[in-house]
């Protein structure tokens, strides 16, 4: 039966490669013993033989040799030959010397090269052999390097079970590079287990292939597990490191520090990353200019830095590299790559400009404005268009008066000086200006040995040419007194010839007089009074009256200046008291100050002299003045004058005696502040009215206010009864107040208090009446108190009368068990109504 068919074990026999096939033999839990690499018969220069593990023989090992001079030892233990060799039947060996520099210690691996051609074939013994314990299932590992050149089919190893020893085993393998892309690219013999590649491959497209290996007998039995078979494609350097771009360009700026980055190159390279075919070294293999060498390059990382400070952009604005990338560490046998790298000199402003020329010669008509009159240049080694070439212009020396302007003209970077206030050739024939220039960007070197600034030196000549009327000054002033009669004369506005310096031949036109005051005169220019002056009018500030005043010559050609009349002030006005309206509260203030101004100069003012000016005695018993100060005195009731409105004239005078009489309206009030006083004189009367205040008035509103309040209150009470009452109740909020005003036979206008509405019965037919039980009398009033709210027509008509709409408009409708008398309704309210008015009262005086 086929359950009784004992567990074989798969094995695999090591494949000796026909190429570059590295097998390592090496005993796992022992280190530095002998290594056996099986490879072809023969080995080009320069080709990878194999790896041998370095770190499990000797960990810190620096310095590795080789006893063959035809193999070479990199640090990962790759072994690499340096000449072409060939192989005999016999083994050939040699020495991986091993040693510690430091501690001195020493180490040896010996390294076996072996040819081997034979295939293992099928077993076709029947003799028993001893059964074997079962094992446990385990993958055989296999390799092959990339890029084989055969001869193929290519044996790699043999796939076995135990099983065949007892059973006929056929074999076969899935996967990819089997029945998976890349098809057909393996294949394992049937009988024999051999299994064979049929081409190159390359290791950067596929790393490696896992197989599945089937072993089954004729029938289709499977007596073993599928066995997975892991092959490893070994990398060979056949990927060029390749630069991240075909130029590079880098700018540094001039006069940089010694190792100051310029820039980073990269390069990538293919191959298996973490070993010798990917350990990229960089280096500079070229330079244009080649001399002075001024750049270095880390072989590591790439980066570029300066190796000296001299790099000047007005000798070289521009240097070419020529850079490598080399893999295997940078091993002469490695392959490598070039690029090209461009590093532009960026520029400083490390060079001033300078004047082409130390002095210039100009000139310039007198008079004229807003003229080029020269063009300066200057020289300036650094980069042109740009901030360290753009010259600024200033002018040092000789533009005290604001004369002149310097710009840059932007295209020429020429310093251009103008004109902007005109010269005057009987002032200043000849001006000498100093212009200096700098930079935009600012200088970078500490410059000690010269100055920072360029200088150059202008010397202008003014050109006299004939010129029309000067008003020099341009304000000219007058004194004249206020009080000048009109007609009188005085000098006026003097404008004159700047070339002879004569006023002769110019003549004067009046411009502007705001109150046409004077006249001039047209051929001296001289003023005279045409009307009264007055320094006190509104028109004049700090009593000077401007006219504008037009020059002109014979030519036409004019000036204008201002002549300002300084009024000299006559003592022609008498102190005022300013205030006509003095409120004193008696409760607190016993007087007032009044305040005494005068239009005059203050040589004609105070101090003032304050006095009654009454001609009755009854003035001076109620009044008192006292002075204060030059302009001011108090002044003070006596004898408890009546609260009121009182006119006191008070008589000022200055100093030389003139004077002037005030009236005063003072108010003695009831009051804490005059705001408080509830009289106020009426302006629209002269002071003959009364007002009140707006505390006053304010108190009177409250008052009515609260009297509506109190009524509104009785009325809603009044409102909601329903029982009528005989006696007049304490509470006045079941009762009606009903007033009735008729002088005249006719409609009468009935007020429901409790709705809040005055309806003329006879204009309404919706045949509502008013409260019923009003008293009519023509020609007088009646007051009566009627109980039960509102009543209709129907309402008159259910008490056992006879009513018509007419006695429900105004007719006496007796209605004994709800009516109060006059003199009960008189007798109930008067009281009440009295308090309220005391109340309203005391809150009106408050």
């Amino acid at each position: 039966m086929a359950a009784a068919r004992p567990s074989g074990f798969w094995s695999g026999a090591l494949c000796p490669q026909l190429l570059v096939t590295l097998a390592i033999l090496i005993i796992a839990s022992e280190a530095c013993k002998n290594v056996t690499l099986n490879v072809p018969s023969k080995l080009d220069a320069k080709k990878l033989v194999g790896r041998v593990n370095l770190k499990e023989c000797f960990k810190s090992a620096n310095l590795i040799h080789s006893s063959d001079p035809d193999f070479h030892i990199l640090e990962d233990g790759s072994v690499y030959t340096t000449n072409t060799i060939l192989l005999s039947l016999e083994k050939r060996s040699f020495t991986i010397l091993l040693s510690n520099t430091e501690n001195q210690e020493e180490k040896k691996i010996l390294v076996f090269l072996e040819h081997q051609t034979k295939v293992l074939k099928k077993r076709h013994t029947k003799e028993k052999v001893l059964r074997r314990a079962k094992r446990r299932w385990a993958p055989i590992p296999c390799s092959m390097l990339e890029n084989s050149l055969g001869p193929f089919p290519l044996f790699l190893q043999q796939v076995q079970s135990d099983t065949a020893q007892n059973y006929t085993i056929y074999y076969s393998i899935r996967g990819p590079g089997v029945d998976q892309e890349p098809r057909n690219l393996f294949y394992v013999e049937r009988d024999t287990g051999n299994l064979y590649c049929t081409r190159p491959v390359d290791r950067e497209q596929y790393e490696s292939f896992e197989l599945v290996a089937f072993a089954t007998t004729p029938d289709g039995y499977t007596p073993e597990l599928p066995l997975p078979l892991l092959i490893k494609i070994e990398d060979e350097n056949d990927n060029y490191p390749i630069f991240t771009e075909e130029t590079y360009t880098f700018t540094i700026l001039e006069n940089s520090r010694v190792g100051s980055t310029v820039g980073q190159v990269c390069a990538t390279d293919k191959d298996e990353p973490d070993t010798m075919h990917t350990r990229l070294k960089y280096s500079i293999i070229g330079q244009v200019p080649p001399s002075p060498t001024l750049f270095f390059m880390h072989p590591s990382t790439g980066v570029i830095t300066t190796t000296s400070s001299q790099l000047d952009r007005e000798l070289i604005d521009k240097y070419q590299l020529k850079i490598k990338v080399q893999d295997m560490d940078g091993q002469y046998f490695g392959l490598q790559t070039t690029s090209t790298c461009i590093i532009n000199i960026g520029d400083v402003n490390d060079h001033l400009p300078t004047f082409t020329r130390t002095s210039y010669v100009t000139s310039v008509k007198e008079n004229t404005v807003d003229v080029e009159i020269l063009r300066v240049s200057v020289e300036d080694k650094d980069l042109v268009n740009t901030a360290n070439w753009r010259a600024n212009y200033t002018i040092l020396k000789g533009n005290e008066n604001g004369n002149f302007k310097i710009v840059t003209d932007p295209k020429t970077n020429e310093g251009i000086l103008c004109v902007v206030k005109p010269l005057n050739y009987e002032e200043k024939q000849q001006v000498i200006v100093q212009i200096g220039v700098v930079n935009e960007a600012p200088f970078s070197r500490e410059a000690s040995s010269r100055s920072a600034m360029s200088t150059a030196t202008v010397t202008v000549n003014v050109e006299d040419q004939d010129e029309g009327p000067e008003c020099n000054p341009p304000i000219q002033t007058v004194r004249m007194k206020e009080n000048a009669a009109v007609g009188t004369t005085s000098n006026g506005y003097k404008a004159y010839d700047p070339e002879t310096r004569s006023s002769s031949g110019i003549r004067y036109k009046k411009l502007t007089d705001p109150t046409g005051w004077v006249t001039v005169d047209e051929n001296t220019g001289s003023i005279k009074v045409f009307r009264s002056l007055d320094r006190e009018a509104e028109t004049i500030r700090n009593g000077i009256y401007n006219i504008t005043i037009l020059a002109s010559d014979q030519k036409g050609r004019t000036c204008t200046g201002t002549l300002g009349i300084i009024l000299q002030d006559v003592n022609d006005n008498g102190p005022f008291i300013r205030k006509q309206q003095v409120t004193i509260c008696k409760p607190t203030m016993s007087s007032a100050e009044i305040v005494a101004v005068d239009p005059d100069e203050p040589i004609n003012g105070p101090p003032f002299d304050f006095s009654l000016e009454s001609s009755t005695s009854e003035v001076q018993r109620m009044w008192r003045l006292e002075k204060i100060n030059d302009t001011a005195a108090r002044l003070s009731y006596q004898n408890d004058p009546a609260f009121g409105i009182y006119v006191v004239p008070i008589t000022v005078r200055d100093r030389f005696g003139l004077s002037s009489v005030s009236s005063l309206d003072v108010t003695l009030c009831d009051c804490i502040t005059e705001n408080d006083c509830a009289f106020r004189v009426d302006p629209s009367t002269g002071g003959g009215g009364i007002q009140l205040g707006k505390w006053a008035i304010l108190a009177i509103l409250l008052g009515i206010a609260l009297l509506f309040c109190i009524l509104f209150t009785l009325v809603c009470g009044a409102s909601r009864t329903s029982k009528p009452l005989k006696v007049i109740p304490d509470d006045l909020a079941q009762q009606n107040l009903i007033v009735s005003n008729t002088e005249a036979p006719g409609d009468d206008k009935v007020y429901s208090v409790n709705g809040f509405t005055t309806q003329t019965v006879g204009a309404s037919a919706q045949g509502i009446c008013g409260t019923v039980g009003s008293g009519v009398n023509n020609g007088g009033q009646t007051i009566e108190m009627v109980k039960g709210g509102h009543q209709t027509l129907e309402s008159c008509q259910r008490a056992g009368h006879h009513h018509t709409l007419d006695s429900c408009r105004g007719g006496r409708v007796e209605v004994d068990n709800s009516r109060c008398t006059y003199s009960e309704w008189h007798s109930f309210t008067q009281p009440r109504l009295g308090e309220e008015s005391i109340r309203g009262h005391t809150l009106i005086k408050n």
